[in-house]
């Protein structure tokens, strides 16, 4: 049985424990997060507000987030595994199949074959990341090799000139950051919205 002074001597010993874990919640758990996000939508608005582009008044999409494309005059984005469907914010991820997982094999032999399909006299090699998809499953992007790889079938649906659509490819390219961090890389939507306005899908 504790004694009478024990009692005290714990409740002494609880009570500042308790008033340390009551101020770091809240400056931890409200304050900071409060602040971060107010300093976030004072500099930066439209990223922190999610990067949407709008069309016509409208919200069209996220520059962060992909969206599946399959029309022959728009350009196609990277697979996208998230489920139930592709580009599934609220479920990002990827397949997490090995290199040598027999369904990641052909799941990729189904994607080149959809792309030979939808152009047939194409002799490049198929841009490897038009078949694979991204650690996230939202990537928005695409590097401009596989942006060029689909000029000819978009520049034929869109009755373009492939010159035209080159010159629209290298005007969407996103430079390294700084020239050196990163890799060049052509945001899919933005892309196809510009088509959109130079001369909309048939």
């Amino acid at each position: 049985m504790k004694s009478s002074a024990t009692l005290p001597r714990q409740a002494g010993i609880l009570r500042p424990a308790l008033v340390v874990f009551a101020a770091l919640s809240l400056v931890t758990g409200l304050a900071y997060p409060f602040l971060t996000t107010g300093i976030a939508a004072a500099v930066f608005p439209r990223e922190a507000a999610g990067s949407l582009i709008e069309q016509d008044g409208r919200v069209v999409g996220s520059e962060l987030i992909g969206q599946s494309f399959s029309a022959p005059g728009d350009f196609w984005g990277r697979p996208s595994a998230t489920g139930p469907a592709p580009y599934n914010g609220a479920n990002s991820g990827g397949s997490n199949l090995g290199p040598r997982n027999p369904a990641l094999a052909e799941a990729i032999q189904a994607r080149i074959a959809a792309l030979k399909a939808a152009d047939p006299d194409n002799p490049v090699p198929v841009p490897v990341d038009l078949v694979t998809a991204s650690g996230s499953g939202l990537d928005p992007h695409i590097s401009p090799a596989a942006a060029a790889y689909q000029a000819a079938r978009v520049a034929r649906a869109r009755h373009l000139p492939r010159a035209q659509v080159d010159a629209l490819i290298q005007a969407h390219t996103e430079k390294p950051w700084l020239g050196v961090l990163g890799e060049p890389a052509v945001n899919v939507l933005t892309l196809n919205l510009a088509l959109d306005r130079l001369a909309p899908a048939r």
